[in-house]
């Protein structure tokens, strides 16, 4: 599967437009982690709690999109963005979407 944040693929064509493809996951905050990041809000530094748990969800938002387009009998994922919206007070949620598209090499 192909993932580009463009329009186009160099190399390829666009033959067909499954549709849309997205994947998300939700994710808490950890309080043990919470109370690390805290004292480093005071101290300074990267919140490295934080930044593993946004990576891990892009990762996962990601997977499910590919499995999402694959299930729309895609070559390709094009225009891949990814959003954040927050569920609650220590929830967020990580959409990742783009349009699953077929294609063949030029």
């Amino acid at each position: 599967m192909i993932l580009a944040n463009t329009e186009t693929i160099p190399g390829y064509k666009i033959t067909d437009v499954k549709g849309i493809a997205k994947g998300n996951v939700v994710r808490a905050k950890n309080v043990g982690k919470d109370l690390v990041s805290s004292f480093r809000n005071v101290v300074g530094g990267e919140m490295t709690e934080y930044t593993e748990l946004m990576t891990d969800s892009r990762q996962r938002a990601m997977q499910r999109m590919v499995e999402n387009a694959e299930n729309q009998e895609a070559d390709a994922v094009v225009n891949v963005r990814f959003e954040t919206s927050q569920i609650s007070s220590g929830a967020a949620e990580l959409l990742a979407y783009g349009t699953a598209v077929a294609i063949e090499e030029t």
